[in-house]
């Protein structure tokens, strides 16, 4: 599936004399700014995994920021999305994406839907996405967006991350795109042996860690210096 061929279409009415005639508008594609922000913001800092730079190059990524945003939907920065909530910058979505090597064959767990940019970005990978939001606004726009671009085999829910979605459990990989203070045990379980999970951890100084779970416990495979919203809704001791 391209997603490409789902931007949107609106109508447009042209009047000639007496006479209307409903033409539509050219969708607003894009398509030269994903090719420049792959090349100069990914590829030229060693994103290299054809499927992942694929997804970039097709997803709208301006379809899923809000509309006084699009403008500037392709820099190479974050972006506010309301309720105190950003879309991740494009090379940190494509990092995550790439250190996950998500295979077509997989179940993924996303943590922090947000605008669900970054899960639009694993349906090209994964075979079912799963993504939890615990704004229920941001959880149904973009529901919404998802929808419109034909992402049939992302699922959302309202809910708390920090709880995962234990009757899909387990999953080949877990991506968490909020900070908690230390890595959810419930996501731990939630991950089979084997699996992967990127998840950024801390408060103030936040490292971004790619982990393997071993049948010994938790396996650091890489680690970046990041800057994540809070993950919210830790439930109390």
């Amino acid at each position: 599936m391209s997603i490409d061929i789902f931007a949107r279409q609106l109508p447009l009415i042209a009047a000639s004399g007496l006479t209307v005639v409903l033409v539509q508008a050219p969708a607003q594609d894009r398509s030269a700014e994903r090719q420049r922000m792959v090349a100069d913001q990914l590829q030229s800092r060693g994103i290299s995994d054809p499927r992942v730079l694929d997804a970039m190059r097709s997803i709208p990524r301006h379809e899923f920021v809000p509309a006084d945003q699009r403008a500037s939907a392709y820099r190479d920065g974050p972006l506010p999305i309301g309720y105190q909530q950003t879309i991740s910058q494009p090379y940190v979505v494509a990092f995550m994406s790439q250190a996950l090597k998500v295979e077509p064959a997989h179940r993924v767990l996303e943590i922090g839907t947000g605008s669900g940019y970054q899960a639009a970005v694993l349906s090209r990978l994964a075979r079912v996405v799963y993504t939890i939001e615990i704004v229920a606004p941001l959880a149904e726009r973009a529901s919404e967006t998802l929808r419109r671009l034909n992402a049939a085999n992302v699922h959302v829910r309202v809910g708390n991350g920090y709880l995962g979605w234990p009757e899909e459990a387990p999953f080949d990989r877990i991506m968490v795109t909020a900070a908690p203070d230390e890595v959810p045990p419930t996501l731990i379980e939630q991950l089979k042996v084997g699996g992967v999970m990127a998840i950024p951890v801390g408060t103030v100084a936040q490292e971004l860690r790619i982990l393997r779970r071993t049948s010994s416990g938790m396996e650091t495979l890489d680690t970046l210096p990041v800057r994540f919203v809070p993950m919210t809704g830790k439930p109390k001791p």
